[in-house]
């Protein structure tokens, strides 16, 4: 009798809600996605642990998300990496050597984010196995399409929380939401998903007519998406009556770096970038940089209440972003929080700058208010 074929255990880093299409796109190929236990306290110690003196959070928490995962005997860890100028180049050398060192024994692949889908295409037959062009460009289709409609929900989310009268029960309804298209097996259901999804999150109770406040955040891509590593920072602001938008999302990246030209519809994120970014920053000079500094002249454009830069401490082009922004002042009057973080970051700390800060946008927007009233009256 033949044996049956075993099937491949595939484990990837948490960044924020990423592992719902990384999971869906694994799952049409027949392979088993294994979602290592949300970042934590103990992934931070491992990662800190084994890493490099002054390497970055998302290193830390990437390395101590594969050594939880190999734990759990997976067959492959799955990394992302970038040419340029910027050390996401150099972490999978750096952890696999790390891993190899450990004595961990599952295999190491790497997917180079610029490579577009051609990449992504080969990435995911080199791992899977799978040669039939129809089942991987499916699976590429629905982890993409999930990643719109999850930005999508976290929007929603986020108008509902900032207003919600029951602190809390904006949050309920949006982790049922996620387990509804977290389910999603196809197109139609996808569909179906992001509508029931959205009926789930207005069902929570809001005061309609509360005067909220409006930040975009943007920064480093890892910090904006993931929680841990900023600590919960919509959340919190969603208590204080904030209303936050993601300027750094997964799917503006995925529209710039693997979907077609001809699919793509109005200006990327990275085109308007460059655009607005120009009288202040000439060139990318790596990370996320150039579209931090571009997304602060796009809020100030659009009359957003304030923007938080977030970065991990030692992130180069974050802090060149961040010595550019006190230039920005003359043309952009829309203030500026900056947040450095790593795992030495005190919450008590974090919390009072940020209610500070909301504070702040609070009383300009009541005295910008006021002086436009007495503008109309004269």
């Amino acid at each position: 009798m033949s044996k049956e074929k075993k099937t491949i255990k595939v484990a990837f880093p948490h960044m924020g809600n990423v592992y719902i299409a990384w999971a869906s796109a694994l799952k049409k190929l027949g392979v088993e996605p294994f979602v290592p236990p949300y970042s934590s306290k103990r992934t931070l110690e491992l990662g800190t642990k084994y890493s490099p003196d002054s390497i970055c959070l998302p290193y830390k928490l990437i390395l101590g998300n594969f050594m939880q995962a190999i734990e759990k005997d997976v067959d492959y860890v799955a990394m992302i990496s970038s040419p340029g100028i910027c050390r996401l180049g150099e972490y999978g050398q750096s952890i696999r050597n790390i891993l190899k060192d450990l004595g961990y024994e599952s295999k190491y692949v790497e997917l180079q984010l610029y490579d577009g889908f051609k990449g992504m295409y080969k990435f995911l037959t080199e791992l899977t196995g799978v040669h039939n062009p129809i089942i991987i460009i499916k699976s590429i289709n629905i982890a993409v399409r999930k990643m719109f409609v999850l930005d999508r929900i976290e929007n929603l989310y986020s108008y509902y929380r900032a207003r919600e009268i029951n602190i809390g029960s904006a949050e309920k309804h949006y982790n049922k939401a996620l387990s509804l298209i977290f389910d999603a097996s196809t197109t139609k259901e996808l569909k179906k998903a992001e509508k029931i999804a959205t009926e789930e999150i207005k069902k929570t109770e809001i005061d309609s007519k509360k005067d909220v406040v409006t930040v975009d955040i943007t920064g480093e891509i890892f910090l904006v998406q993931d929680p841990f590593s900023n600590q919960n920072i919509e959340k919190e602001l969603g208590k204080m009556g904030v209303q936050t938008r993601r300027s750094l999302t997964v799917s503006s990246f995925l529209k710039d770096a693997i979907i077609p030209k001809w699919f793509k519809k109005g200006e990327t994120h990275l085109e308007r970038a460059f655009r607005m970014a120009k009288p202040y920053l000439m060139r990318d000079i790596g990370g996320d940089a150039l579209e931090s500094v571009s997304d602060v002249a796009y809020a100030n454009e659009r009359g957003v209440d304030g923007i938080i830069h977030i970065s991990p401490f030692t992130c180069m082009p974050e802090i060149m972003s961040q010595n550019i922004f006190p230039t920005m002042r003359e043309d952009c009057e829309i203030p500026i929080l900056t947040l450095i973080m790593d795992e030495q970051t005190g919450r008590a700390g974090y919390i009072t700058r940020l209610e500070a800060f909301v504070d702040l946008m609070k009383r300009r927007k009541f005295y910008k208010r006021k002086q436009q009233l007495s503008e109309k009256v004269s």
